[in-house]
């Protein structure tokens, strides 16, 4: 069924504390179908925070959260412990913690990019497989909304580049909105449509090329793709004009 079209979700001056630290403040966006929009951000700029919220595992301190009636929403979270000693194949792990139909475990995982495996050990998964694997469970009810956080994690550049190239082909087929969180600067800022750029508020927010001229953006990851992407990863907490700083657990 086809949603109309309004915002598949959509948050409004949306405030969040945790132990009395202000994790995001004052956020406002809203993201329709066909839209990818990626959001980046120093590491404990509430990123992963933020996902959480729109999906309802945390709470705002203040603010709204609308979702479309009948959203129906996948979610492949940036890291899942399995027990190693579990006898738990692809196609058992898809089924919880309800079952599906084979020809539904086939083609999720054919979406994903992981075809014919449902058979396999998840323990015989390497880190990328595994990771598409979650995205093959978050796509087998096809989601109006699909987030995703830092899913691409275990790829190499090129993994990381065909993994984007497979979102496209998830949006085209199925007409859904992906938000996602990512580090890959230099990929997402070719991948997306739209960019936030986020440490506890939202600093900017556009079409890639404008973000990426935009002064906070350039403060905050440099000028070019492999300066920002040093400053991403060795510089996490610097920004000039917001000097709180978040708990490691809320991302």
């Amino acid at each position: 069924m086809a949603l109309p079209q309004t915002p598949l979700i959509q948050a409004d001056g949306l405030n969040l504390r945790i132990n009395d630290n202000p994790i995001l403040q004052d956020i406002t966006l809203s993201l329709s179908a066909g839209e990818i929009v990626t959001v980046v951000g120093p590491n404990g700029s509430g990123k992963s925070t933020l996902l959480r919220a729109l999906i309802g595992a945390m709470t705002p301190t203040s603010g709204r959260i609308t979702r479309a009636a009948g959203l129906r929403l996948g979610y492949v979270p940036q890291r899942l412990h399995i027990d190693p000693t579990l006898p738990l194949s692809v196609r058992r792990f898809l089924n919880l913690p309800r079952r599906h139909a084979r020809r539904a475990i086939d083609e999720a995982l054919e979406q994903a990019g992981i075809p014919g495996r449902a058979d396999s050990p998840l323990t015989a998964l390497s880190g990328g497989q595994f990771q598409r694997a979650l995205m093959a469970r978050a796509l087998i009810d096809a989601p109006n909304l699909l987030m995703l956080d830092e899913a691409s994690q275990g790829l190499d550049q090129a993994g990381t580049a065909d993994f984007y190239r497979q979102l496209e082909h998830i949006r085209d087929r199925l007409g859904c909105g992906i938000l996602l969180v990512s580090h890959d600067l230099h990929v997402v800022m070719r991948a997306a449509d739209r960019v936030i750029c986020l440490n506890h508020h939202i600093c900017c927010q556009g079409r890639p090329e404008a973000v990426s001229a935009a002064p906070e953006y350039r403060a905050l990851f440099g000028t070019d793709d492999e300066t920002a992407l040093a400053l991403f990863r060795h510089n996490p907490h610097h920004h000039p004009h917001d000097a709180h700083t978040e708990p490691d657990h809320a991302g």
